[in-house]
């Protein structure tokens, strides 16, 4: 009992209060729609659109403020990026928010009043006042103004209730995002913030490619040279400490060697420096097998969607290199649209197997962190076929 009461309060009030909050709301975002309608065509009507939305944003905190303080109940208002509820906003101020209080007051406010009409008039009426031809100080016509009375609260109160919750469900509907827009935005967020992360984990190599190729290897290079000189004029020296130098040279060469592979395989300058076609034709001059390249790429895409082409490339040719003991490697790299298209092909044994090895595992993770997508043919006997689709924009 005491609960449907407080149901039947809360709901009054909020319908009451809402009466004037709908007639201000709904005015303001209705002047700012005309603004708009009025300077269409004219520079400053793409700003009063925008304007359109920010008023209803506006309002719908205003808004959200008489649900939770009135009703308890929480609104979780759709960010300002998302346009399609920013517009189902509009049109809850303009339309069905506004709606819903003004009638809903008008009825509400004409019930309240029968009632207390109803209980008040035989006490504030003269005592020979009649309905009915009976006079209202008789038990009779008393009685029933009293139930009448009764009857009008209680309709009242059940309108109250149901206009609270028929307001909510608009509210809801038109005010917050939907479950799906939920998801929608969720993935969005988890795709920009995955980019985000391959962005910073490129810019990553990049820095410690350019820190080894200025600082360790500069070092190493000058180490080198001088063992070298060392070894060419240092001929009267004792046999083992000469032994030692030709050692410490050969050594110094070699991790020279090591660590330039090393900066090639974190990022190589001539990926940045000249795009993919250069890149790649280094990389297929170096492949122990021989390979024919063909690229066809008159946009360059982004440098991380390049990067992820390049690696994807490279263990590509590493994989047919142990494992194929292919003759030939065809590679095809063309721009088509929105997509990067990469093809190799070899003339291996075949029967390269996805989940079999850790290489093409490789691959599949380097193509999903941006959104890519790739299939292997590779039949026993061969010839083994990859192909992958790169979003260049990724």
């Amino acid at each position: 009992m005491q609960n449907g009461i407080r149901r039947a309060w809360d709901g009054t009030a909020h319908t009451v209060a809402g009466f004037p909050l709908a007639v201000v709301t709904g005015s303001l975002v209705l002047c700012a729609g005309l603004f708009a309608m009025v300077t269409v065509g004219h520079p400053v009507g793409k700003t009063y659109r925008n304007d359109i939305l920010a008023v209803s944003r506006f309002c719908s905190v205003i808004q959200r403020s008489r649900f939770s303080a009135l009703l308890g109940v929480e609104l979780k208002l759709a960010p300002a990026a998302s346009r399609r509820a920013a517009w189902r906003g509009v049109w809850y101020h303009v339309i069905a928010g506004f709606l819903i209080s003004v009638i809903g007051f008008s009825l509400l406010v004409s019930l309240w009043s029968a009632a207390g009409a109803a209980v008040l008039l035989p006490v504030f009426n003269p005592p020979n006042g009649r309905m009915l031809g009976m006079r209202l100080s008789d038990p009779l016509p008393w009685s029933g103004l009293s139930i009448i009375a009764v009857l009008l609260g209680y309709a009242a109160a059940k309108l109250a209730i149901g206009l609270a919750a028929l307001d909510v469900q608009a509210a809801q509907a038109m005010l917050q995002l939907s479950r799906a827009e939920e998801l929608a935005l969720r993935v969005q967020d988890l795709t920009e913030s995955r980019a985000d992360v391959v962005d910073a984990a490129d810019a990553e190599r990049r820095r410690i490619e350019r820190d080894l190729h200025d600082g360790a290897q500069q070092r190493l290079v000058s180490l080198a040279m001088n063992l070298g000189m060392a070894r060419a004029t240092l001929t009267d020296v004792d046999p083992k400490a000469r032994e030692a130098i030709e050692h410490a040279h050969d050594e110094a060469k070699q991790a020279l060697t090591e660590l330039r592979q090393l900066v090639r395989g974190l990022h190589p300058a001539v990926l940045e420096d000249r795009g993919l076609d250069a890149a790649l034709s280094g990389i297929a001059a170096r492949s122990p097998v021989k390979t024919r390249l063909n690229v066809d790429v008159p946009k360059r895409p982004s440098a991380t969607v390049e990067a992820v082409a390049y690696f994807v490339i490279s263990e590509a040719l590493t994989n047919v290199a142990k494992h194929a003991q292919a003759k030939a490697v065809d590679i095809e790299v063309r721009r088509r649209g929105d997509l990067l298209l990469i093809e190799v092909r070899d003339d291996g044994r075949g029967g390269a197997d996805p989940l079999a090895g850790t290489g093409l595992r490789g691959l599949a993770q380097r193509i999903r962190s941006v959104d890519g997508s790739w299939s292997v043919e590779s039949p026993l006997g061969g010839p083994t076929v990859i192909r992958v689709e790169l979003p260049c924009e990724s």
